[in-house]
């Protein structure tokens, strides 16, 4: 049996360069793997008027970094560097003693005794008490406005300072909520990326260099560009109020132009599709990586579950009904239900706020790397839709 319907997938493509006609997106990089055949096609420009988009052409991969990251602190876990219960002060000074608001929209100081540390396992599952709160209803939560007059809330682009900065500014805010009560999106995969370079003692980049990218062979990622391969950089845009795309971040003299003051683990690495496929491939195989193992079996089992209960969900504001069919496990999104024909039950990976998808189906054998640079909005999130549902459309 064929692993795609060569005409059903000539849709898809015929879907994607009509995006770059109608000026919805620059360009396009995917890469798409099923029981051995690989499926590459690329569309568009690296930027507006740009050079042509090409198969290793390198994209800021923004959120899709956080498998990446928990691939290495599982590594860590494994090797008994980590406990997932354990607590992170021995590591991260800076959280304890933590206070917890009366409630998340309490002023900063209602805040009462947090009831335990902070653990490993609440960073990878985003239940630390920290992270985007633009998703609750009403006006600004003064946690909100408390974290971005420090710097340190979401947002597209890294912690501006060093990563001892940031654990002090974070240091000096209440929690949300209690650890492990509740799932905040974004913020607890930034202070895991700390926690690993100081359990190892080096930058996260080795660490990730060390336990992840080496091993896999993912040589195109990194928080940077090299100056000779800022050729291949894509340009970052965003759509005006009138649709039409503009610059964001360039290639050129742009934020990865040269290595940061922060590593982000929630979203700072750059990457290429086929990089993400090498990626994809040792999860799909249960952690082996050709004769080398980089996790085992079971610690991909355990990331891939959903670890977030239903009265967290229900505590837990995100994009209006992701948690119907969705959940996460230790750092990776799965798919829990069946709600279209790209919602496979078991399928996990992740998405990147300037327009970058990464999801494995063990059911399909199958692997899907969309990488375009378009940043988020309801114009990306609706070809997003469209494309993986073709995508699953062409699965023979």
């Amino acid at each position: 049996m064929a692993a795609f319907s060569s005409a059903r997938l000539a849709r898809v493509d015929a879907l994607l360069h009509r995006a770059v006609e109608q000026g919805t997106i620059a360009g396009a990089v995917v890469l798409l793997w099923r029981r051995g055949t690989v499926r590459a096609s690329y569309v568009g420009e690296q930027a507006p008027a740009g050079p042509p988009m090409r198969r290793e052409s390198l994209f800021r991969i923004a959120s899709v970094t956080k498998p990446i990251l928990a691939v290495a602190t599982l590594a860590l876990v494994e090797e008994g560097r980590l406990t997932l219960d354990g607590s992170v002060e021995p590591w991260l000074p800076e959280l304890a003693s933590r206070r917890v608001l009366r409630a998340p929209r309490a002023p900063l100081q209602e805040s009462m005794p947090a009831q335990r540390p902070i653990s490993v396992r609440d960073l990878l599952t985003m239940r630390c008490g920290l992270g985007a709160l633009d998703f609750l209803d009403g006006p600004k939560a003064p946690l909100r406005s408390a974290m971005e007059e420090a710097g340190v809330a979401p947002g597209p682009f890294a912690f501006a300072g060093d990563s001892d900065d940031f654990m002090r500014r974070i240091g000096a805010l209440p929690l949300a909520h209690q650890p492990g009560e509740r799932w905040l999106y974004h913020t607890a995969s930034d202070i895991l990326g700390v926690l690993l370079a100081r359990c190892e003692g080096k930058p996260l980049g080795a660490v990730l260099q060390e336990r992840v990218l080496g091993p896999l062979g993912m040589t195109d990622t990194g928080f940077s560009v090299p100056e000779a391969q800022i050729g291949r950089l894509t340009a970052a845009c965003r759509a005006r109020p009138d649709g039409a795309l503009e610059l964001f971040d360039p290639a050129q003299g742009g934020r990865f132009a040269a290595p940061p003051l922060f590593e982000s683990g929630g979203g700072g690495l750059v990457s290429t599709a086929d990089d993400l496929l090498a990626l994809g491939r040792m999860m799909l195989s249960g952690g082996r990586h050709g004769d080398l193992r980089v996790l085992g079996r079971n610690t991909v089992a355990a990331m891939v579950t959903d670890q977030i209960t239903p009265a967290q969900k229900a505590a837990s504001p995100f994009f209006p009904g992701f948690w119907e069919a969705r959940g996460w496990g230790l750092g990776v999104g799965v798919v829990t239900h069946r709600d279209g024909p790209a919602g496979s039950p078991g399928r996990f990976g992740w998405d990147g706020g300037f327009g970058t998808s990464f999801w494995c189906d063990p059911a399909e054998e199958l692997i899907g790397v969309l990488l375009t640079q378009r940043m988020w909005d309801a114009g990306w999130m609706t070809l997003y839709e469209a494309f993986w549902n073709g995508v699953y459309a062409a699965l023979d």
